[in-house]
């Protein structure tokens, strides 16, 4: 992506009502934001450059590994918390657990799911985006809160 592509992109975003903007490619990542500055979270291995309006960054793509959380139980002993697959999120948006407000959660920790069942749905640019189960399996965590705004690669459901 070329300098005048990134400009163009940079005043559109600018003149949108859109908060958050990501884009990735093989090698370049741009990340736009409006919101106010938050800290970085503790599970977040590096930080993620923020681009605003009168500035841009593009920074090379890195590969993430997540990390493993134990707890410590009273006998001394690790225990895994959640174990399994992650189900990343394949935009931004805002994730939402269930079809309404007044409805059930597609799922919750210790359902087992079917490959293609909907586990949550994320709502970008007034369009719904069901996001399916990859595989067969047992959901052993839930990563986000309903209404939650997510990122590109965000962590959403745990399946073993």
């Amino acid at each position: 992506m070329n300098l005048n592509e990134i400009k163009d992109l940079m005043a559109q975003f600018d003149q949108s009502s859109l908060r958050e903007f990501s884009y990735k490619n093989g090698t370049d990542e741009l990340l736009f934001s409006k919101n106010e500055a938050k800290l970085i979270s503790e599970t977040s291995p590096t930080p993620q450059p923020v681009v605003s309006a009168t500035e841009f960054t593009v920074a090379p793509q890195t590969q993430t590994v997540a990390p493993v959380v134990e707890t410590v139980s009273e006998s001394g002993a690790g225990e895994a918390v959640a174990e399994g697959d992650l189900v990343e999120s394949p935009l931004v948006g805002v994730a939402y657990l269930a079809a309404g407000p007044d409805k059930p959660n597609f799922v919750s920790v210790g359902d087992a799911v079917k490959k293609g069942q909907t586990l949550v749905i994320i709502e970008a640019m007034k369009v719904m985006n069901e996001i399916p189960a990859p595989k067969d399996g047992v959901v052993t965590e839930i990563l986000v809160e309903n209404e939650e705004m997510v990122e590109f690669g965000k962590g959403l459901v745990r399946i073993k």
